[in-house]
């Protein structure tokens, strides 16, 4: 049976500029529900619909997959950076001995780390109109926790003591970053190591309520891929490139599904 009642907030899947926008969007409990549900949720409780978009479920495996596989040396340390609430984090956990997700929303890793300590957390999800039910995000079975562990930072402005890793993750977040290049430069200063790989995943959804738009990699009307491939091959070699659709639940009969661009660099020696 459904419970009736408002989850406050505005839903992640809304686009342009709002009273609540921008990162702030991503500190409220309609997010952290919402974002339990994107992450862990199966293809079942998520669309309880036999017509489910198969492409677009499990992204947060598939997107640690796409870094893991490029790997070629030992796979020591993983980072997942606009981690959320940890599903590709956890992902990492599988193939990695040492894991840190960072992101910028205090009440995704608060999130994060309940599921870190406990290995499940409740949430609530909307059915229709205002009558939701609750379920439970789990971590997968075989995933060992203790390998992970979450903090609050700044993908713009990481701190000096993160680098050396072998695989880097950042899935749906550049879009969402203030600044892009900055993060970008960040990638060949040391965080990635020679040889090591980093998963840049993007559906390029530039909004100036995130990003200001001369800080658009298309600004000026460049296509965003051809932008990143120019600021990334004076480091990295473009390894892989695909599409790696998603797909976010308003309400059982509503989604918002994406297709992001998967592009895989190495760091050149």
């Amino acid at each position: 049976a459904g419970r009736v009642g408002r989850m406050a907030g505005r839903s992640t899947t809304a686009s342009g500029v709002a009273k609540g926008g921008g990162a702030a969007v991503y500190e409220s409990d309609k997010a952290v529900h919402e974002y339990l549900q994107f992450h862990f949720a199966t293809p079942e409780t998520l669309v309880p619909w036999e017509c489910r978009p198969a492409a677009a479920l499990d992204f947060p495996k598939r997107c640690a997959d796409a870094a893991t596989r490029h790997v070629t040396g030992a796979k020591s340390k993983a980072l997942d950076i606009g981690c959320a609430v940890g599903g590709a984090t956890f992902e990492f956990a599988a193939n990695f001995d040492e894991v840190v997700g960072i992101d910028f929303s205090h009440a995704f890793i608060a999130a994060a780390n309940v599921m870190k300590d406990k290995g499940e957390a409740p949430y609530t999800t909307v059915e229709e109109g205002e009558t939701t039910s609750e379920k439970v995000a789990r971590v997968r079975d075989g995933i060992d926790r203790s390998r992970v562990t979450f903090a609050q930072g700044d993908a713009c402005n990481l701190d000096a003591g993160l680098e050396g890793f072998d695989a880097v993750l950042a899935a749906n977040l550049l879009c969402r970053l203030p600044d892009p290049q900055a993060f970008l430069a960040r990638l060949g200063n040391g965080l990635v190591k020679p040889g090591g790989v980093v998963a840049i995943i993007s559906p390029y959804s530039w909004l100036e309520e995130y990003t200001p738009k001369e800080k658009w990699l298309n600004a000026g009307g460049e296509d965003s891929f051809v932008a990143l491939r120019r600021i990334m091959e004076a480091k990295f070699d473009l390894v892989e490139q695909s599409e790696a659709p998603f797909l976010i639940r308003e309400h059982r009969r509503k989604f918002q599904w994406g297709c992001s661009d998967c592009t895989v660099w190495r760091r050149k020696a």
